[in-house]
């Protein structure tokens, strides 16, 4: 298939057009004009025969001062001449004895007052209109012809006159089409030349195209992307100074330390301490380079869908409890509707769940509250803590990556809850009770239905 631009195809539809309009013309337009000018030929020729009955006297015409053949050449003469007694000698203007006969015979079969007819002599056409007269008790018939010198020369004109405006209509044809193609191409090339700037990482500039058309919406709608990408680019680049700074921290503790040691110098006592505490930044880098990694793949995978599975709530809040219980003993760990069923992906739910008890037990005083069941054809999953009330102003920022409350450790896993429960179209929210701090989570029962 051949390619073109829209330059191309913008010329290429007008010459089209333009050769459509003239086939069509040059086709319908001749059968048109000489139907058109044949009846204005016999409409002359009847005006001329009714001014000859008002002028003639007696069934008497004058004779004409030009021949039968020399009429040829006039464009509007109209001749006129009588038919007596059947095929009698013709009074008026002389005509051949060929033409004659056939008109004859035409007169004597006519039945009604006037008919019009033409015949072909020499190359040229006749046309002429008898008329049947009251003259009894003879029999007369008035002829008047004209030949087709008139048709032929307002033909031609009319040709002319017609490929004259034919000719001016194509140049302003393409005189437009010029003029659109450079109208449609010159927002085109402006789009463009940002597209170029976007494409190497430019994108401060915004799009602009005012004009209250199509263009416009289109220059809106890339302004809203372009848009997403800043925010996108600026995201990725908080991100990426975050993490950095996340693993910049425990690197620097564990070089310090394991510096101090190879000096001979324990900064924790002994080297067993000092051991110690490069274990412990070792694995607290470890969680963190594991919840980057969990992060960036939940992130990867927003447009794949859960695997969606029953489970029981109070299995996996029973086996979340036994793992994470020992981090804080004397925290109370309740579990409300152990039978309530959600449909949700097992392993990123159990993650949600995970992320949630160990922020739960940070802040917890003596008690956490693990509690589901169905609402209003949606399942509701709560964790809650007795812990101080959550500043209004932070709610807000709550979800963000990297944003780490005041004994938060890596800023990440309520922004992993976040897009676990966006990709099962779930919501979540956080709620400041009279004895405590909830996190609420509502999942719609027809997500489910879909698979």
């Amino acid at each position: 298939m051949i390619k073109l631009t829209l330059t191309q195809r913008i010329w290429l539809s007008f010459i089209i057009l333009i050769i459509i309009v003239g086939v069509i013309v040059g086709l319908v337009y001749p059968i048109s004009l000489q139907r058109a000018l044949r009846d204005e030929t016999f409409t002359i020729i009847r005006q001329e025969q009714q001014n000859v009955l008002q002028q003639a006297d007696n069934f008497s015409l004058p004779d004409s001062d030009t021949s039968f053949i020399d009429s040829r050449q006039a464009e509007r003469l109209v001749n006129n001449f009588l038919i007596v007694n059947g095929y009698g000698l013709p009074e008026g203007d002389p005509v051949p004895k060929k033409v004659l006969g056939r008109m004859a015979k035409h007169a004597n079969e006519q039945k009604g007052e006037l008919g019009q007819y033409n015949l072909d002599y020499k190359g040229k056409t006749l046309f002429y209109v008898v008329r049947k007269l009251d003259a009894k008790p003879n029999t007369a018939f008035l002829i008047s012809y004209m030949w087709d010198t008139y048709r032929n020369t307002m033909m031609k004109r009319l040709w002319a006159r017609l490929i004259y405006v034919l000719v001016l209509a194509a140049i302003l044809g393409l005189a437009i089409a010029a003029w659109m193609a450079h109208y449609l191409k010159r927002p085109l090339d402006v789009l463009g030349s940002r597209f170029e700037e976007i494409s190497r990482m430019n994108w401060k500039k915004p799009f602009e195209w005012k004009s209250g058309d199509e263009f416009e919406r289109l220059s809106a709608q890339f302004e809203k992307m372009r848009r997403n990408l800043l925010q996108y680019d600026e995201s990725q680049q908080q991100f990426l100074q975050q993490a950095s700074h996340e693993l910049k921290t425990p690197i620097m503790v564990i070089q310090s330390y394991a510096q101090s040691a190879k000096d001979g110098i324990y900064p924790q006592g002994g080297l067993d301490d000092t051991m110690d505490v490069i274990i412990e930044e070792a694995e607290q880098m470890e969680n963190r380079v594991k919840k980057l990694l969990y992060f960036t793949r939940v992130a990867s995978l927003k447009d794949e869908r859960p695997n969606l599975t029953k489970v029981q709530f109070g299995e996996i809040a029973e086996k979340m409890k036994d793992r994470l219980a020992y981090q804080r003993p004397g925290i109370a760990i309740d579990i409300k509707g152990e039978n309530t069923e959600m449909i949700v992906d097992r392993e990123q739910w159990q993650i949600v769940l995970e992320n949630l008890i160990e922020n739960a037990l940070r802040y917890a005083e003596s008690n956490i509250w693990l509690i589901a069941r169905d609402d209003k054809g949606s399942s509701q999953m709560i964790v809650k803590n007795d812990g101080s009330h959550i500043e209004e102003s932070e709610i807000e920022t709550l979800f963000q990556p990297f944003n780490k409350g005041e004994k938060g450790q890596f800023g990440l896993g309520l922004a992993i809850v976040q897009r676990i429960v966006d990709k099962h179209h779930g919501t979540i929210k956080v709620k400041n009770d009279e004895d405590g701090v909830a996190f609420i989570i509502r999942l719609p029962r027809h997500f489910s239905e879909e698979r």
